[in-house]
């Protein structure tokens, strides 16, 4: 099965980082949170991607492009620059990867849309490069398959914004909880499963969301289903979240990698 992530959007809300880089290439440790993602996903066995390019692509080319180069060392024989040593071989990153230009301001739907030819006649998996979680990709899949739906996504748990401050009747903080998760209602975190037939829902014009008017569609003929996830799931649309997810990495308990 393909994987196809969206990467084309130009991340307003982190425009401190984005200014400069586009958001799937923010980086989680050393390495982007679009390869946090990636993964994610061949660690369940799909290593074959499509990613849907935008604003400032040509930053994400040249990071697959140059991936052994930025990933690992190396040496190098200066009369022989064409064939450089890396130190670790055994590197078992063997994805595929098409990164195709969907266009500077188009919306994710006519992103989508765009990848068609290149995700072949079967379901696709389908997701946003910019969040993490622990989703469990064979329960999704399998889940989606007994739905009998168009699209199945992944239902999750907003991540609160703020912390929780619970008081006493005199004034003083019994607890405070760090950007608390809500415990009720559900948002669209990903992480989606979509056969073909999606595309017959998808218009021929690039300023429609995804979210808006094909997903609503689907939800109001009984096509679309949820699979709900309790684990961990963040995005990165803050700076806040951008340091939480990288204290997350640092302690060396990332939950996404499990």
């Amino acid at each position: 099965m393909k994987t196809v992530i969206l990467c084309g959007g130009k991340g307003t809300r982190l425009r401190e980082e984005t200014e400069y880089r586009p958001k799937p290439m923010l980086p989680i440790g050393n390495r982007p949170i679009l390869w946090h993602i990636m993964q994610r996903y061949a660690l369940y066995g799909h290593k074959d991607f499509v990613l849907c390019l935008g604003y400032k692509g040509d930053l994400i080319k040249d990071y697959f492009r140059n991936y052994r180069w930025n990933s690992h060392d190396v040496t190098v024989s200066l009369n022989r620059p064409e064939a450089p040593r890396f130190q670790d071989p055994d590197d078992a990153v063997d994805w595929t990867v098409s990164l195709i230009d969907t266009g500077l301001d188009s919306l994710t739907a006519w992103r989508v849309r765009s990848v068609r030819a290149h995700v072949g006649i079967g379901p696709f998996f389908l997701t946003y490069g910019d969040g993490v979680g622990n989703i469990d990709l064979k329960k999704l899949l399998t889940f989606h398959r007994k739905s009998g739906s168009v699209c199945t996504l992944t239902a999750v748990h907003p991540p609160g914004r703020f912390g929780e401050i619970r008081l006493r009747p005199d004034g003083r903080v019994e607890s405070f909880n760090e950007k608390a998760q809500t415990e009720t209602g559900y948002i669209n975190g990903g992480f989606m499963v979509c056969e073909p037939e999606l595309f017959d829902y998808l218009p021929d014009s690039p300023m429609t969301m995804l979210e808006e008017g094909p997903l609503r569609r689907l939800a109001s003929e009984g096509k679309l289903a949820a699979y709900r996830h309790e684990g961990f799931w963040q995005p990165m649309d803050t700076y806040q979240e951008f340091t939480l997810l990288n204290r997350l990495w640092e302690s060396g308990k990332a939950p996404w990698t499990a």
